[in-house]
């Protein structure tokens, strides 16, 4: 799998709560309708500018906070490419993954790329290319790579189940 975008890069410590809002975990029912919310006290233009493809390069963290599922609906929602960062919380990691959203940890990519440039991941071969430099990353294992591929959690177990 080969991701090419745009970076949206953002620090360390990003939380749940930034990444979409508590004020909206009760209110917003439609997945589809989270996305415009989607980093709105961090960057207010996230929602309106991102395009599908484009990748988070996030510092230590991303994630941290509560375990809030809606924090990864709603990038998922918006089509993001991946999100790449120096750590990620626990539980949000994997909600990420149980939504077939893209994630990697990667020390080096922070340093690697500024906001706005264009950057390539290709997942298969553990690379990350940007602004003529690359740094490396261990390919997925076998099961997460399904998990991604077959768009998340959910649709992964129908398919092993013969039931998609």
């Amino acid at each position: 799998m080969k991701i090419k975008g745009r970076v949206w890069k953002y620090g360390d410590d990003v939380n749940t709560d930034v990444i979409f809002a508590g004020k909206y975990t009760y209110t917003v029912k439609e997945r589809a309708d989270m996305a415009q919310y989607a980093l709105e006290d961090l960057d207010p233009d996230f929602a309106k500018n991102v395009k599908p493809g484009d990748v988070i390069v996030a510092g230590k963290n991303w994630g941290c906070g509560s375990s809030r599922e809606q924090a990864a609906i709603c990038l998922k929602e918006l089509e993001l490419g991946a999100i790449i960062a120096k750590s990620f919380a626990r539980i949000h990691y994997r909600n990420c993954l149980n939504e077939g959203l893209p994630i990697l940890i990667s020390a080096e990519a922070q340093d690697l790329v500024k906001n706005g440039d264009e950057i390539e991941i290709d997942f298969d071969l553990g690379v990350i290319k940007a602004g003529g430099r690359e740094v490396k990353f261990p390919p997925y294992p076998k099961f997460v790579q399904g998990l991604v591929n077959d768009g998340g959690l959910i649709p992964h177990v129908k398919k092993s189940l013969g039931l998609a």
